[in-house]
């Protein structure tokens, strides 16, 4: 089979990997912020002293489920993009920063590690610039969708920054949702 498949035949494949990704990788957002227990809800975040630049508890939310579906838009592209140079390094890297993405939200809100959550935005927001920067190369209107997200990573890691500053004792406000005992 060495045809060379048609525009519709593409499309097709951007649908159905669009299919898969979008509702997917939502889902997998909404999930980890539910299981951490996330937002305003939560007595510890609740307590903890925060800048005046923190939006309203409705403004994640609504960011959060663009920028999800957003990065499914553009993962889907890239998975369309068979047989391109790089595509499987440009997956990896976005699979990764997806998985760290997704641990933060039990690392603040479940854990309290106010500081290593920081760290972990610092790194997700490193692997995210790479992801963009691979995924152009294959594709630059998935790396396009992936632009907002920087933004928000970058506001994220520097609301994160602030509260912790703001809260120096900030894990021990409340008792962890996750412990271990020996």
């Amino acid at each position: 089979m060495s045809e060379i498949a048609s525009q519709s035949q593409l499309r097709m494949a951007f649908v159905r990997w669009a299919l898969l990704c979008v509702p997917l990788i939502l889902l997998l957002g909404i999930g980890s912020g539910v299981l951490a227990g996330s937002g305003y809800g939560n007595r510890w975040f609740a307590a903890l002293d925060k800048p005046a630049f923190m939006p309203p508890g409705w403004v994640f939310a609504v960011a959060w489920s663009i920028l999800y579906i957003l990065m499914g838009f553009s993962l889907a592209i890239i998975l369309g993009a068979r047989g391109a140079r790089g595509r499987g390094v440009a997956i990896m890297f976005f699979v990764v920063q997806l998985v760290l993405n997704l641990a933060w939200s039990p690392l603040f809100f479940r854990s309290h590690e106010v500081t290593l959550a920081f760290y972990l935005l610092l790194v997700i927001l490193l692997l995210a610039a790479v992801t963009t920067v691979l995924f152009a190369r294959i594709r630059p209107a998935a790396a396009m969708l992936l632009l907002p997200y920087l933004a928000w990573l970058c506001f994220a890691s520097y609301l994160s920054f602030t509260i912790d500053q703001m809260n120096p004792e900030g894990e021990t406000l409340v008792a962890p949702g996750y412990s271990t005992q020996i």
